[in-house]
Formats: C-alpha cells, sequence, structure tokens
C-alpha cells in the first residue's frame, strides 16, 4: 500500500537524498510545514517569522519499506537533541519534527522516539505532531543534490547502535 510520511530534520536536501536512496520509497519532495502562513516561499521561511520547518514529504510502498526504517534513516541523518538547529544551519525551519499522518504512525514516532532517546545523555527535542499542510518547496530545491552529483551533505548517516 502506497503511504506518505513527512519529516524535518534540519536541511532538506540532504534528508531527502537519504529517503531516496531506500528501496520502496517512490517519490520525495521537499517543502514547508507547520507554519502560520499559505505557501511560503523559502525566503519567507528564511525570514524566521512563518514558524516553517524545512520537510521531506516521503511517498512509499510499505510493503517494500516499514515506516520503522523511515523513521531509523530520519534518526541517522540528523542530531534529535539540538533545539532549532542543526549544526551551522540555526533556526525553528531546521527543527526536528515528524509529522504523522495517522494514529499508527504516531505511536510509531512515540516509540521510536523514546528508544531513540537512550542514545544520548540530552533530550531528544524532536516534535511529533499531526501533519499539517504541506507546501512544496521551489523547483530548485527538488532533489538537490542529486542535481549537483551529491548524495549527501554530510560525510556519512550515523551508524545504528
Amino acid at each position: 500500500m502506497i503511504k506518505e510520511a513527512t519529516f524535518g530534520a534540519g536541511c532538506f536536501w540532504g534528508v531527502e537524498a537519504a529517503f531516496r536512496q531506500l528501496d520502496g520509497v517512490t517519490k520525495t519532495r521537499v517543502g514547508y510545514a507547520g507554519g502560520t502562513l499559505e505557501d511560503p516561499s523559502y525566503e519567507d521561511v528564511c525570514s524566521h517569522t512563518t514558524g516553517h520547518a524545512e520537510v521531506v514529504e516521503v511517498t512509499y510502498d510499505d510493503d517494500e519499506v516499514s515506516y520503522d526504517d523511515l523513521l531509523n534513516v530520519f534518526w541517522r541523518k540528523h542530531d534529535p537533541t539540538q533545539l532549532n538547529r542543526q549544526g551551522w544551519d540555526i533556526g525553528d525551519q531546521y527543527r526536528s519534527a515528524i509529522f504523522v499522518h495517522d494514529e499508527e504512525q504516531r505511536e510509531a514516532a512515540e516509540r521510536s522516539r523514546d528508544a531513540e532517546q537512550a542514545s544520548y545523555s540530552r533530550p531528544v527535542v524532536t516534535q511529533i505532531e499531526p501533519a499539517p499542510t504541506f507546501y512544496e518547496a521551489e523547483d530548485y530545491h527538488q532533489q538537490y543534490l542529486e542535481k549537483r552529483g551529491r548524495s549527501s551533505c554530510t560525510a556519512a548517516l550515523r551508524e545504528i547502535a
């Protein structure tokens, strides 16, 4: 069955590239979610006045890849203990967030977050919220790294503990 998942884990370019590497992911789109302005632009989101997060919307076949598999990529791709930042990127658009599309995703996300907390001495600050309206980012952001012959913004995914 084809399903959707939405994740915010800092700059969306590398996160999108990581999800696109999974068998069973049929489509990804980067965009903005969780803010107050309807149909924001990148410049709007960067103004830190809209409340949107940079997110990746993942369309996947759950017969080929599980939501738990997607959650594992999400946790490995960023530091969920950093509030409103990832590395050098600072601002609420870089927050760690899981936007759930149904109760099953919520339960899986909460279980996963609680298990992930055991790997950190600092609190995991990842927000888990109902999926709000997704606004697709400008075309130049879509598959940004692939268009430039790169697969990641970072050196590597963290190893799974």
